[in-house]
């Protein structure tokens, strides 16, 4: 039988110690917000981001938003394309430009293979266009102590 190591509690914190930051771009803005949505985070608090994939980043102002939680309230920011790989993880700060804009809330796998939801938490629910994003918008994630 195999078991899965965050839903069994086996890790009392995170285990990432040192990683390098995520890096990308925004290669498309969105413009949407949506209530009821039900976004299922799923339980391991970790994905691995391979440079050349495209991922979208979501929005919530849930602030108990967090991995194996449901998310209901969003907003649309937008995709991005890896430049340089890495693993992010739940509490990793995101930054666009050198602005920081929120954190990592969980993952929502509902478009894979396609590509991944990243669902950050943020203090407004903005969309992309609200928050003022731009196409090729430097995106980085950095570990949240950092």
């Amino acid at each position: 039988m195999v078991v899965d190591p965050y839903k069994s509690g086996m890790f009392r914190k995170n285990p990432y110690a040192k990683k390098r930051p995520c890096k990308g771009n925004l290669v498309v803005v969105l413009d949407g917000k949506m209530e009821g949505r039900k976004l299922q985070l799923m339980t391991p608090i970790s994905r691995a981001l391979l440079a050349g994939d495209i991922h979208e980043l979501i929005v919530t102002d849930e602030q108990d938003a967090g991995p194996g939680k449901e998310v209901n309230s969003i907003a649309y920011w937008g995709f991005f394309e890896v430049s340089q790989g890495t693993v992010v993880v739940a509490g990793d700060t995101i930054r666009v430009g050198d602005k920081v804009v929120g954190t990592i809330a969980g993952f929502d796998e509902t478009h894979m293979p396609n590509h991944l939801n990243i669902v950050l938490k943020a203090a407004e629910r903005k969309t992309g266009i609200e928050a003022g994003l731009a196409l090729d918008d430097e995106v980085s994630i950095i570990k949240e102590e950092e």
